[in-house]
């Protein structure tokens, strides 16, 4: 991040309302003027978590991100640059029924409209360009979206400097940080499923984040280190299933795995092969890619693919 530049996160929250599209728009209180949700970063927030909690501040929706959709950069009245990054999110019929919004010195009101008219409606030129993004995937059919998060395992202890198997080297101290930064970001795509290798490494990567949302771990050998320098890895099961079930999931692995892993899921998704999937593999220790795949259509390809840096 540029250390002289203002940063914020938020998202085009849409559902479907009578067989349509409608996507939230806020009406401000003191500035006068309708715009996407979004807001600043705390500090030290991550800007998925931003995104995910500024909603919920400013709306009362509690939602999970889907596909990015860009950043917009413009100048404030004080000479910083302003950096907002968006994402779309799904607004469940449930997450509706318990919002807690009320009229405040903040927002005055919320509204869901067409994509068509929020063009009118947003008072901002950079909100209608991030609008007219979703609006490109809702022509491409591309609406639903879930995310499989690969992730990286966090620093671990160098093998010269370990004694035991290879499957038993821990993370070190940095390791262990990053391993808990992963909590406040990967948290704001609400994964429902976390699978990684037994390699202790991997399992202590992922330990947070099951704390954290008590979801189970569970230790597939098959995409273990020792599995694929064998060549008895079984990373087309285990990234299949995944991408058949359709639910947001983590897949924690190793740096020389996690080719194979995007690979399969292009694969398995009709994606043509490319320079991304080098992109979303070359991972350093604790980073992640999250990959977006069509909930409806599963033939689609992928729709977006997003890396994150480790923040620790």
């Amino acid at each position: 991040m540029t250390a002289t530049a203002i940063y914020a996160a938020g998202a085009v929250c849409w559902r479907v309302i009578d067989g349509r599209i409608h996507v939230l728009v806020v009406h401000r209180t003191a500035y006068g003027d309708v715009t996407i949700p979004k807001g600043k970063v705390d500090p030290g927030e991550s800007l998925p978590r931003t995104a995910v909690r500024e909603i919920a501040e400013e709306t009362g929706l509690d939602v999970a991100l889907g596909v990015p959709l860009g950043v917009s950069r413009y100048p404030l009245p004080s000479g910083r640059e302003k950096i907002v990054h968006y994402w779309a999110a799904e607004v469940s019929d449930r997450a509706v029924q318990r919002s807690t919004f009320k009229p405040n010195s903040e927002i005055a009101a919320l509204e869901w409209v067409t994509v068509k008219r929020a063009r009118g409606y947003l008072s901002h030129q950079p909100d209608v360009e991030i609008l007219d993004t979703f609006a490109k995937l809702l022509d491409q059919g591309v609406t639903s979206t879930f995310p499989l998060l690969l992730v990286r395992h966090g620093k671990a202890v160098s093998r010269g400097g370990w004694k035991g198997t290879d499957a038993a080297r821990p993370l070190a101290e940095r390791g262990v940080q990053q391993a808990a930064a992963l909590v406040d970001t990967i948290t704001a795509w609400a994964p429902r499923r976390i699978v990684t290798s037994p390699a202790v490494r991997c399992v202590t990567t992922v330990a947070p984040l099951a704390a954290a949302t008590g979801i189970p771990i569970k230790r597939d050998e098959g995409i273990s280190q020792d599995a694929w320098e064998s060549g008895n890895d079984e990373v087309r099961r285990v990234v299949g299933k995944r991408v058949r079930a359709g639910k947001p999931a983590v897949i924690c692995g190793h740096g020389p795995v996690l080719p194979e892993m995007v690979r399969e899921i292009a694969l398995a998704t009709a994606t043509p092969l490319g320079s991304y999937v080098t992109d979303a593999a070359g991972l350093e220790p604790g980073a992640f890619s999250v990959v977006h795949l069509s909930a409806t259509n599963s033939g689609s390809g992928i729709v977006a693919i997003e890396t994150h840096a480790p923040r620790a």
